[in-house]
């Protein structure tokens, strides 16, 4: 119960889209006081079947990025299902899912938080401007960096990661390519840039989601479940990633210092640049390297082998930064006042 006894613990609404959303919202779990018996609320892919096993689950029809009426879809389902249990709280870290949830749980008097995804380092999403358009949601960002107003502090969990060298870069690395699960968006370019590398060969692992391909050597995966995915990565010796923080929460847990390069909108591989935020998360701490798509060549992905990360406590950032250290502290829902820092 990380801590908690189950008398003090909440019963919590815990709601988050797959990817990178569920990821970061597992890994803060320890702070919200969550009971045993509280509902997780998610889509159903490979990834939330494993890390959500034996936990009470709610899976929602999945909701492509500002795919209002399949939004709406979901408001109804979430909303029969408040009409049969009770609730202490309600915490999202997005995307789309909370904005067809967290408005349904405040109306029907539940106590409601939205936490920013730790890669949105400039500002907020759309989710987030909307929920904080709307009112009546405690706001919190990951990035102190523009955490004023209604927009409080909240810890990462990326301060606990380090980079550690590891000299053996090998003339003709084995490849893990992972372009993540999001529906609806390709990624080509990226696919086209680790072929021009020269690096692939029949050893290179490939997990491709919607990005369908026929001319790639090696082994290629529509989608993978966590095992699967956590075997190629440890067998690889450098992984190659879209900029997706849940990709690079399991890889740094993994111990490997990834590739990560950004899907941009003008080439239709997703819905704006956010990912391209993820140059300013790694650039602090040196666990990864964030690259656009011209940037990936051989030479580049050699010397990704010369690096593995280590997990360890959190340590102090700085001060400038405003980083804020919750994790001793317990959070009470009932009181929105209490989740304020100065």
């Amino acid at each position: 119960m990380n801590g908690h006894t189950v008398e003090t613990a909440q019963k919590l609404l815990l709601i988050a889209s797959t990817g990178g959303h569920l990821a970061e919202l597992i890994r803060l779990e320890p702070l919200l006081r969550a009971h045993p018996s509280s509902l997780w609320v998610t889509f159903k892919t490979p990834q939330s079947e494993t890390l959500l096993r034996g936990r009470n689950v709610l899976y929602l029809p999945y909701i492509k990025p500002r795919a209002v009426l399949t939004v709406i879809q979901a408001m109804l389902i979430f909303a029969a299902r408040l009409g049969r249990e009770r609730f202490d709280g309600a915490v999202s870290t997005g995307s789309g899912i909370a904005l067809a949830c967290l408005p349904v749980a405040r109306v029907r008097g539940i106590p409601t938080r939205y936490i920013e995804s730790m890669g949105r380092t400039h500002g907020p999403s759309m989710t987030g401007r909307l929920l904080h358009a709307i009112g009546g949601t405690a706001m919190y960002t990951q990035s102190p960096r523009w955490a004023r107003g209604r927009w409080q502090p909240h810890p990462s969990a990326l301060t606990s990661y380090r980079a550690v060298p590891t000299p053996r870069r090998p003339e003709s690395p084995r490849l893990f390519v992972t372009l993540g699960t999001i529906g609806g968006y390709r990624f080509d370019a990226l696919v086209d840039a680790v072929l021009a590398t020269g690096l692939a060969d029949s050893r290179t692992v490939w997990q491709l989601g919607t990005t369908t391909r026929d001319d790639l050597p090696g082994s290629v995966h529509t989608m993978m479940n966590s095992a699967e995915f956590e075997a190629a990565a440890s067998a690889a010796d450098v992984v190659i990633s879209h900029a997706g923080v849940g990709t690079l929460l399991t890889l740094l847990d993994l111990g490997l210092h990834p590739l990560m390069v950004g899907r941009r909108a003008h080439r239709g591989e997703h819905v704006d640049d956010h990912q391209a935020d993820m140059e300013h998360l790694l650039d602090g701490l040196s666990v990864g390297r964030y690259l656009e798509v011209e940037q990936l060549t051989a030479d580049v992905v050699r010397s990704a082998a010369d690096w593995r990360v280590t997990h360890g406590e959190a340590v102090d950032v700085a001060a400038d930064q405003r980083q804020i250290d919750l994790s001793d502290r317990e959070i009470d829902l009932s009181d929105p006042t209490k989740d304020s820092v100065a």
